[in-house]
């Protein structure tokens, strides 16, 4: 499954995801593990009744890490193919000083999978294997009042970028580009009265699954990868239409504003207010 050879069968492979008792890492560790890889998964608890053996790591702390690794590493018995799957979402309009929520994004999305990629990096190198990161669409097509999230994605992106230039003639390098899945994540944003309901299309578990799998067996190391063909046709407005694509999302939130979606929301109280002013 290395740079450059075909991988299309997991049988054997070794594989790492972390945030694996999340709702893409538990589905992720059964389709891989029924694809006869060996997995192994990383999450704050450790857990021993999955379809793969979790073991308990925080992966904000850079002390926990690297043992963390070694450990998963060694009872792997060596590594193919390492996920960096664990986020962690909620609301942050950019308006407002960054919070704990913001460093707490930051933190998971952006300097969690920096460490563990890291420490991983010495194994994947030994065994020609790859690196999958899991980003967002709003890694390149951002929304407003979940700009933690937006940033720490789009710096994951670039982290990704800059290791594929470092690393990539020996370790693959993707990275998958999810939309919106139902999925505890969102639990925050929701209940801070920004639901994304009517901004993002759902899309089912696993859609993104099969999309990471896609990108860890395919023969060529892909570097970008859309979960749909929705996906694909967004990623490509934001990339080389990023005015049009500003268009349509400022369009999508216009409505949500005429219609009231965001009245009752005190951290949208700044686009409210700023919406009335113009329409008065």
């Amino acid at each position: 499954m290395g740079v450059g050879r075909r991988g299309r069968d997991l049988t054997g492979r070794r594989v790492l995801v972390t945030g694996a008792l999340g709702t893409f890492g538990g589905h992720l560790c059964t389709a891989l593990t029924r694809a006869g890889a060996q997995v192994v998964g990383l999450d704050l608890r450790p857990a021993d009744e999955t379809d793969a053996p979790v073991l308990g790591c925080d992966l904000t702390d850079p002390q926990a890490v690297p043992s963390a690794v070694s450990a998963a590493v060694d009872r792997l018995g060596g590594l193919d193919l390492l996920v960096n799957n664990a986020g962690v979402g909620g609301p942050a309009p950019a308006e407002l000083p960054p919070d704990e929520a913001v460093h707490q994004q930051l933190e998971v999305n952006l300097l969690a999978a920096w460490r563990t990629t890291a420490a991983a990096l010495p194994a994947l190198e030994g065994a020609r294997g790859r690196v999958v990161f899991v980003a967002s669409r709003m890694a390149l097509l951002p929304l407003p009042l979940a700009a933690a999230y937006g940033v720490s994605k789009r710096a994951l992106v670039a982290y990704a970028d800059a290791l594929r230039h470092e690393v990539g003639t020996h370790v693959g390098v993707s990275v998958v580009y999810p939309s919106m899945v139902a999925s505890p994540i969102h639990d925050s944003t929701a209940a801070a009265g920004l639901s994304l309901n009517g901004v993002s299309r759902l899309e089912p578990v696993h859609g993104v699954v099969a999309a990471i799998l896609r990108t860890a067996t395919a023969r060529r190391v892909p570097r970008d990868v859309a979960t749909t063909a929705r996906g694909r046709v967004e990623l490509a407005l934001a990339r080389h239409v990023p005015t049009l694509a500003d268009r349509l999302v400022q369009r999508t939130v216009a409505r949500r504003l005429a219609v009231g979606d965001l009245d009752d929301a005190p951290l949208a109280a700044g686009m409210v207010r700023r919406r009335r002013e113009v329409a008065g």
